[in-house]
């Protein structure tokens, strides 16, 4: 099992946007990917008060990149996207990460 760490940077005020975009339309499109999340996070103490943090979870690196590539490409999905951003981009900078967990971790 590999985990997927994304940190998206809001722009200022669109944070409101990006968790409504997830709730209404990017979770159940994930579901029908068979794309897992392992968690979601906003900052409560911290410097980075405009970051959406989250987890997923992928069996290997062939997982990840069929199963993310058909989301991006599904129309749903660029529809979901293109009508949340009708009032401006939402998210300054995304920062992904691809972690291995050690034999001693709770999570595997």
């Amino acid at each position: 099992m590999i985990y997927e760490l994304r940190v998206y940077t809001c722009l200022p005020g669109r944070m409101p946007a990006l968790q409504k975009r997830f709730q209404n339309h990017t979770l159940a499109l994930w579901e029908k990917h068979g794309i897992r999340q392992a968690g979601f996070w906003t900052t409560l103490i911290g410097p980075a008060s405009n970051d959406l943090t989250y987890m997923l979870a992928w069996e290997n690196l062939a997982e990840r990149e069929a199963r993310w590539n058909a989301f991006l490409a599904d129309p749903n999905w660029i529809s979901a996207r293109a009508d949340s951003e009708k009032d401006g981009l939402i998210v300054a900078n995304v920062a992904s990460s691809l972690l291995q967990p050690t034999a001693y971790s709770s999570v595997r």
